[in-house]
């Protein structure tokens, strides 16, 4: 299960720029289109008529028009227009609050009198002058805690990502394990070590030297529902690591938000924000190149897991020490769920 009262990235604007985008999320099949003004809109993705994906047709004049018969849809999900019929009477379908921000389509797939535009965390890097993104999706078959467990314990990088951020100082260093309220926080710091491939490259990116020892840390951040951010970086050794001034260092936030698709699929929204060499598009391309390509060796590990849990649903796995980040936030995830499990349903008229 996963908490529904909460906002998801469902898309990038890209994605809904010239016709409809059907996408599930947390279960629900959702038509996004850019309605009137370009204001981007959320419906339903089944037509009243004869349950065809309304993701199918195209947009005219901001109304969604089904492919199937030409019923014309508005953005709170009742029928504007059909030809040769009166709509009057026809069933309305579930529309969904949807706020485009940050560079990213939110939505809310929850109880829409709930939703609340302020929950939706605020990207400070976001079209910022210092800082440049680059960032991709992919589709991954495995449940999105697989992944928050993932992303909350790095020491898998020694293993799966040998060959570009994985290096044996990860798994000699100990994490410390916080939960600040709705929010869990694993860090490792690692001094006086060599950077390994990607960071050297990072390294270079920022006109740093990338043969000298440097301080290397991994902040994990999980927050509901199941957004991880990840400060990561390094700093030229004996400038104060994390702390160290900006010309010392390559500083990056790695993006996660995971969406669930199904209770075994996800929509995987990754990305870095780099606070170096922001203007270089070459070298935004060349991160971003090789970010997919890292998170590409996590896909099928992840999807391999999962098919092992489903095939052995009654095994019990180990906790270890390395897993807390991730025992913590599922804690999270359970008490937000349990919450809305025992809420009261919205009233009617």
């Amino acid at each position: 299960m996963f908490p529904k009262n909460t906002w998801y990235v469902a898309a990038t604007p890209n994605e809904i720029d010239e016709k409809p985008l059907g996408r599930t999320v947390c279960g629900e099949r959702i038509a996004f289109y850019r309605g009137a003004e370009n204001k981007v809109a959320a419906v339903q993705d089944f037509c009243p008529h004869r349950g065809a994906p309304l993701s199918l047709g195209y947009v005219s004049e901001g109304k969604l028009v089904c492919g199937y018969h030409g019923l014309e849809m508005g953005c709170n999900g009742k029928t504007v227009a059909m030809p040769g019929q009166r709509v009057g009477g026809f069933p309305p379908i579930k529309s969904y609050p949807v706020v485009e921000r940050y560079g990213f389509i939110w939505v809310w797939p929850g109880e829409p009198t709930a939703a609340d535009e302020s929950k939706i965390p605020v990207l400070e890097w976001y079209d910022h002058p210092e800082w440049a993104y680059g960032g991709g999706l992919y589709h991954i078959a495995c449940d999105y805690r697989l992944m928050i467990d993932n992303l909350m314990d790095l020491t898998h990088e020694t293993y799966v990502h040998s060959t570009s951020i994985g290096q044996k100082e990860i798994d000699e260093t100990p994490c410390k394990t916080v939960v600040e309220g709705d929010s869990v926080v694993t860090s490792r710091f690692m001094n006086g070590i060599k950077p390994p491939p990607f960071w050297k490259a990072a390294l270079r990116g920022s006109n740093l030297p990338d043969d000298q020892l440097v301080d290397r840390w991994q902040i994990c951040r999980f927050t509901p529902p199941s957004h991880v951010m990840i400060e990561v970086g390094v700093a030229l050794q004996d400038h104060g690591g994390y702390d160290a001034p900006n010309d010392k260092k390559a500083y990056s936030v790695v993006v996660d938000f995971i969406t669930p698709e199904t209770e075994t699929s996800i929509h995987y929204f990754w990305g870095m924000a780099r606070k170096f060499n922001p203007k270089d598009k070459a070298l935004t391309a060349t991160i971003r190149e090789g970010q997919g390509k890292i998170f590409a060796e996590d896909l099928e590990m992840l999807e391999r897991q999962q098919q092992n849990l489903l095939t052995y649903p009654d095994r019990k796995l180990l906790m270890l020490n390395i897993d807390a980040g991730g025992v913590q936030s599922r804690k999270i995830i359970d008490r937000l769920i349990a919450a809305e499990l025992a809420a009261p349903a919205p009233a009617t008229n």
